[in-house]
Parts: structure tokens; C-alpha cells; sequence
């Protein structure tokens, strides 16, 4: 007969370790100047994940787990405050195809108060405007995504468009064509509503994460 273990259990090995890779990128013939990334001292890193390159992270952004940056090809990365980056995140950008922000080139761009979602991609070159949401397993490729947009779980967003601010892209879709993207309905006030309270809970997760 199996015996339940106690609510004191504790399984073998370390606990409480945050292991993850932050490490300069490798010097190649297409990007031979190796930088390490900037961390601001806010930001909550959770383990296994990996931050490579030039990637510049600002205030209180949360990194969940088995999140990848690889900014060791396509170069550099921004992420803004209050930005939350969820578990199984992928980041990474083709080599020498960027867009400009604040007159600045970028792989890709993500702005203040984005939540980007388990399990999605987002491959530069790209930008993700502030407040935006990007959804489980959703796919973000060589397209600029204007202020407040919500893009539900399973979307696809590529092939060079620039999605409208304020827009909503629903689950499933597959937005190719500026036709399409030009389309797209508003964001509903319920799916605004949610999207703020993904980043308050965020924000405050990284900032307790942080005293473990």
C-alpha cells in the first residue's frame, strides 16, 4: 500500500536555484563583435533559461522559465519594462534584416508592458509596440505590431505586415497580407482589461521571485 508523502516533503537535490546561461554571442563572420547582455538588476531571470548576445532588458521584466534570447545571429534585442517574457518563450532574429526604432536598428523591438505568452515565437526582424499581447503558442515573424494590440493563442503574424494599433487578431488566425491586418477588429474592453492584469501579476511576480 503507497504511503502519500507529507506536506513537508522535499525531493532530492538543490531547490531554490536559479540556473540559467547569460553569455556573450560567439564572434562570426556575420556578427563578430561579441556583447554580453544588459540586465537591468530588476529583472527576475527564472531557470534554465538563456540570454545571449546583445540583448538590452529594462525595469522589473519578468523571464519565466526555459525562455531562449538568441540575439547571436539577428542583433540587437530590446525589451522594455514591466515586460513579461513567459516559460518556452522563443526570441530570435535573422542576420542583417532589422527595423528602426527611436532612429535606432533593432533585430527585434518589444516595448514597455508586452506580455508575451507560453510557449510563442517571436522572430526577428520584429517589433511589438507597448501594452500589447502576444498569445500562447502565437507566432510573431518579420512584421511590426503597433500599440495595443492583442494577439490571441495559436495566431500567426508575418510575411512583413504592420498590424494597426489597438487591433485584435484572433486565435488562430493567420494575418500575411496588410489587407488582413488593416481588417482586423479592435481590441474588446474584456480583453484589454485581461491583458493589464497579466502585467500587474507579472510585475509583481518578479519583484517576489527576487527575495527567494
Amino acid at each position: 500500500m503507497s504511503k502519500h508523502k507529507s506536506a513537508k516533503y522535499k525531493p532530492m537535490g538543490p531547490t531554490n536555484t536559479h540556473s540559467y546561461f547569460v553569455s556573450s554571442n560567439p564572434p562570426t563572420s556575420f556578427n563578430p563583435i561579441s556583447i554580453y547582455p544588459s540586465i537591468d538588476e530588476t529583472t527576475f531571470v527564472g531557470p534554465f533559461s538563456s540570454i545571449i548576445g546583445d540583448v538590452r532588458i529594462d525595469t522589473d521584466v519578468f523571464i519565466g522559465c526555459n525562455v531562449t534570447l538568441r540575439a547571436d545571429e539577428g542583433t540587437p534585442f530590446y525589451i522594455g519594462s514591466k515586460t513579461n517574457i513567459q516559460d518556452g518563450v522563443i526570441l530570435h532574429g535573422l542576420k542583417n534584416i532589422k527595423f528602426t526604432v527611436n532612429k535606432k536598428e533593432y533585430s527585434i523591438y518589444i516595448g514597455k508592458e508586452v506580455s508575451i505568452a507560453h510557449g510563442a515565437i517571436v522572430h526577428g526582424p520584429c517589433v511589438i509596440g507597448g501594452n500589447t499581447f502576444v498569445g500562447f503558442n502565437a507566432i510573431v515573424f518579420n512584421s511590426i505590431v503597433e500599440e495595443g494590440c492583442y494577439i490571441d493563442l495559436a495566431a500567426i503574424v508575418t510575411d512583413g505586415v504592420r498590424i494597426p494599433a489597438n487591433r485584435y487578431v484572433p486565435a488562430g488566425a493567420i494575418i500575411n497580407t496588410q489587407e488582413k491586418a488593416n481588417a482586423l477588429e479592435m481590441v474588446s474592453q474584456s480583453k484589454e482589461e485581461f491583458a493589464k492584469e497579466v502585467i500587474k501579476s507579472n510585475v509583481e511576480l518578479s519583484q517576489a521571485y527576487s527575495h527567494l
